[in-house]
């Protein structure tokens, strides 16, 4: 369960860094009864002076007092009058007006996108070009003449490392006169919004009210409406890694991820064929189905003025694998069959749908391919070899526990038509397009020359290989499998091409390795595998955190931005520079922690099993937990900052930022993995026994 510390505001604020209380400072509000600074305020031990209106409040506030004027950015924006402005200069009041309009000024709406905050005054803690987020919030344009915070779309982690001066900028918070600040956003809704980072949101409160206030204001308590499940030095309950299996597979249906027909036509139809396939979130009460119309990819990682998380509406071929995968472990594990009877039918949906048309055609190119998913017809006619392997591996296990038989025709189809458009030298290349294979036939694809060491795309099919070698005997599998892998490690670490950075290839890479050394524990491959796995230790934190890393640029599809216009142009890492503190759970961590288990099993090896545990640690502690935001309660978001324990991070991913969710590639194999250590197996033991 998640732990809280304290008594919380909206019973989910976490602990920070306590000093003093502040009790007996006046504050004069305006504010719904709800807002989040004001409830922070009166926890605190501020004395709040309430109006209805702007006008009442100035008019009783007495001379330099303190003026909050909150406002609601999900509403329409107000306006200071004439007159209001004239009182605040008369009687020298030290105002913060939140989402507010100055006199005369047009309200010209917009909405954040990939712009960020940049500090451009000193506040507190805060110093110039420092970084935080106010997601997708709605906000106003107006003249500059003090900013203090601006919006513009900027490069870097923590900082904005381009600075401003070749990207726009738009005011956030301005000092229009002496004493008085202006922000064009709801910014005083911190919790409601999720802002982002929460440390330096409280530091920038904390630095606002004490100009206010004319004292030094630190604040005991931070109300989050999500927050991490434990602490980093937290002593984690015996129950802990169990609980977070049966969160984790719960929030297939507390997040309203299985479709349900009830909602498919204004959410489902709706979203699914606009691009991106993003639409609002779901309804609290929504219903949710049971796996016969699907499941959903997850959230996007913007969230909107409301407070309220977008969701991915697309319907991909590997997510149905790999969320099988976790409901059944996740049922032998708790006993529960109802996660079996979702995950049968998620798969009888997945291979009815992906394997339509000239897929199911014995004589065509086409014949046995997944298609990469289901929503469109573009997806239907692009085939990702990891995002087949990915869901083969999930079906295979999946159907060996449910031991059903009724798919085994279209499974080996499924390898065998990845196996025949693979070339020479065990590689296919990222991914194939329905019209080229057509057109060439596979015994083009089986006969040309290629050589693409990249392990996001290309270790994983050999991991199936590699296991369909082991069921069958059938030596071609093994063989070009072994070919593949040993040219990839020829010229490991510098001839590697890295999609999103060099860490998530050796993530990928654990899995086959493994698997390699399970049929032929030769030297050569118990060398490979430990090469491997001791660089992927050299980069795992005290915390248990496997710290992202960026490869030589020139062989990276996606590196991190160059200048602050390529900021959210493309996919990209969560990190701007090696050594920053965050660990990516979308592309690194859940495949290694996946590939750590099954070679601790091969191997015996204690260092790899020690890793593998250090990893589950890491990750049962940053399950998130909300109570006002149940969509997320027991998700893992891609991005964790390990050295701030929050999920800031570099969120220059045009599609998949670092608060995303994905049902399959990051939950999946997270819950799937953790059931399984916890029953001391893995999945070849798993798939070798009887079932």
């Amino acid at each position: 369960m998640c732990i809280l510390l304290l008594l919380v505001l909206f019973g989910t604020s976490r602990y920070t860094t306590a000093s003093a209380k502040h009790k007996g400072k006046t504050v004069w509000c305006v504010a719904e009864p709800d807002n989040d600074l004001a409830a922070l305020l009166k926890k605190e031990g501020f004395v709040l002076k309430r109006a209805d209106n702007n006008a009442t409040l100035l008019k009783r506030a007495p001379k330099g007092a303190a003026v909050l004027l909150l406002g609601d950015g999900s509403s329409e924006v107000q306006q200071l009058s004439q007159d209001e402005l004239g009182l605040i200069q008369q009687k020298q009041l030290r105002v913060f007006a939140d989402f507010m309009l100055l006199p005369g000024a047009m309200a010209e709406m917009h909405v954040a996108g990939f712009e960020r905050v940049v500090v451009t005054e000193k506040a507190g803690s805060l110093n110039p070009m420092d970084l935080l987020t106010v997601n997708r919030a709605r906000y106003f344009e107006a003249r500059p003449v003090r900013p203090v915070m601006v919006l513009a779309r900027v490069a870097g982690f923590d900082d904005a490392v381009f600075g401003l001066e070749d990207t726009p900028t738009h005011p956030l918070v301005d000092c229009p006169l002496e004493n008085l600040y202006v922000s064009t956003a709801c910014l005083s809704e911190f919790s409601k919004l999720r802002l982002m980072p929460e440390n330096r949101w409280q530091a920038f409160w904390e630095a606002m009210l004490s100009k206010l206030t004319g004292r030094e204001v630190r604040f005991e308590t931070w109300p989050t409406r999500v927050w991490p499940a434990y602490s980093e030095h937290q002593q984690l309950p015996d129950t802990a890694k169990v609980h977070a299996v049966r969160k984790g597979v719960d929030w297939f249906w507390s997040g309203h991820f299985l479709v349900h027909p009830s909602w498919k036509a204004d959410y489902l139809e709706k979203y699914q064929s606009t691009e991106p396939p993003v639409g609002p979130e779901l309804p609290d009460d929504a219903l949710t189905g049971d796996g016969s119309l699907g499941i959903l990819e997850g959230h996007c990682s913007a969230i909107n003025a409301d407070g309220r998380q977008t969701y991915r509406y697309s319907l991909r071929t590997d997510v149905h694998g790999e969320s099988a995968m976790a409901l059944t472990l996740a049922g032998r594990l708790l006993g529960q069959e109802r996660y079996n009877q979702v995950a049968h039918k998620l798969i009888d949906y997945a291979l009815k749908e992906s394997t339509a048309g000239l897929r199911s055609d014995p004589s065509s190119p086409l014949y046995g391919l997944v298609s990469w998913g289901f929503s469109t017809d573009y997806q239907r006619g692009v085939y990702y070899g990891d995002d087949n392997a990915r869901f083969l591996l999930g079906a295979l296990l999946a159907a060996h526990l449910l031991k059903e038989h009724c798919w085994d025709d279209k499974l080996r189809a499924a390898i065998d038509a990845n196996f025949e458009t693979t070339g020479m030298d065990g590689f296919r290349g990222p991914r194939l397009e329905e019209r080229d294979i057509l057109k060439n036939g596979r015994e083009f694809y089986q006969k040309r020359h290629l050589v693409d060491p990249h392990p996001h795309y290309e270790s994983w099919m050999w991991a199936v290989y590699l296991w369909l070698y082991s069921q069958t005997g059938e030596q071609k599998y093994f063989d070009l499998s072994e070919k593949g892998i040993s040219q990839t490690m020829a010229v490991y670490p510098d001839g590697w091409r890295w999609t999103n950075g060099i860490q998530q290839e050796r993530g990928r890479m654990v899995l086959p390795l493994a698997w390699l050394y399970r049929i032929s524990p030769t030297d050569e491959h118990k060398a490979w595998l430990n090469r491997i796995v001791a660089d992927l230790k050299a980069n795992q934190v005290e915390c248990g955190a496997i710290r992202e890393e960026l490869g030589d640029p020139s062989k990276g599809d996606y590196g991190g931005p160059r200048r602050n216009a390529d900021y959210g142009g493309s996919e990209a890492p969560l990190i701007y520079k090696n050594g920053d503190p965050v660990a990516d759970m979308l592309y690194t961590s859940n495949f290694a922690f996946f590939g750590l288990n099954e070679a601790a099993r091969a191997t015996g090896n204690p260092a790899i099993r020690e890793m593998a545990d250090r990893l589950a640690d890491f990750l049962v502690r940053i399950q998130a937990c909300s109570q006002s935001a149940p969509g997320v309660d027991g998700a893992w978001f891609r991005a964790f900052n390990y050295r701030d324990w929050n999920w800031w991070a570099s969120n220059a991913d045009a599609g998949w930022g670092n608060l995303s969710t994905l049902t399959g590639w990051i939950q999946s194999w997270i819950v799937g993995t953790l059931a399984m250590m916890q029953m001391n197996t893995s999945y070849w033991e798993l798939t070798q026994q009887a079932p």
